[in-house]
């Protein structure tokens, strides 16, 4: 998905929006994949990552906070949101080409090369909780024959793309935008569907003399570093 950053003024006694987006669902191994939703903090709106290309049409990858990748290298990739993420990787060449993976928050996804998937792009760093953290690493893709290696996920919580024999394609990391891995069509694991994509998060500071409330329906924590405190919402329900 697209990672977002910034700063807002607010008046005490503001009402905001906070929405946590989900990960796109995982899909058969031959669709075109889910988008994950948006992300939302007040005026500040995260586009969700986009699904990558299907094995059978359509096989271009889906626009979003970063991009899905193509099944082939025919097809379009999906492209990013400037300021949020990057292009999705191309598909390697033919019908049959290993598929490009997921862009991430810094960067954008591999291209399938022949047979092999293109891993996902990383994901981009953050320390508004205290700690680095790396978030919105896209996911591998696909590999479309045997004996190739494993196409990885982005830094940033990015699913591992499916083996064309025996691994099944790995999630993204709840909580950080990680894409899914992409599926392949082999004869082992690998025939699974496409792995979800991460959750969103969404993180703000307030001074330490300010504190926020919450409605019903939010999962949230806060811990203080330095002179701020630090909320951490992980999940909102529809009306929160």
């Amino acid at each position: 998905g697209g990672m977002l950053t910034g700063t807002q003024s607010l008046s005490a006694g503001t009402s905001c929006t906070v929405t946590v987006g989900s990960g796109g669902a995982g899909t058969g191994s031959a669709a075109q994949g889910s988008d994950g939703g948006n992300s939302v903090f007040n005026l500040f709106t995260a586009i969700g990552g986009g699904g990558g290309g299907g094995g059978t049409t359509p096989a271009n990858g889906r626009s979003g906070g970063s991009g899905g990748g193509s099944a082939i290298s025919t097809s379009s990739v999906g492209t990013g949101t400037v300021g949020q993420g990057n292009d999705g990787g191309s598909g390697g060449p033919g019908a049959v080409g290993g598929a490009g993976g997921g862009g991430g928050a810094s960067a954008v996804g591999g291209n399938g090369a022949g047979k092999a998937g293109g891993n996902g792009g990383n994901g981009l760093a953050s320390s508004i909780s205290g700690s680095s953290v790396t978030y919105a690493g896209g996911g591998g893709g696909s590999n479309s024959a045997s004996a190739q290696p494993v196409a990885t996920g982005g830094s940033g919580g990015g699913g591992n793309g499916a083996d064309y024999d025996t691994l099944p394609a790995t999630a993204g990391t709840a909580n950080t935008g990680g894409g899914g891995g992409g599926s392949a069509n082999g004869p082992g694991g690998g025939s699974d569907a496409a792995a979800a994509g991460g959750s969103g998060v969404v993180i703000f500071t307030l001074p330490t003399s300010k504190t926020a409330t919450f409605s019903g329906g939010v999962t949230q924590t806060s811990t203080t570093v330095g002179s701020n405190k630090v909320y951490t919402v992980t999940a909102t329900s529809t009306t929160s």
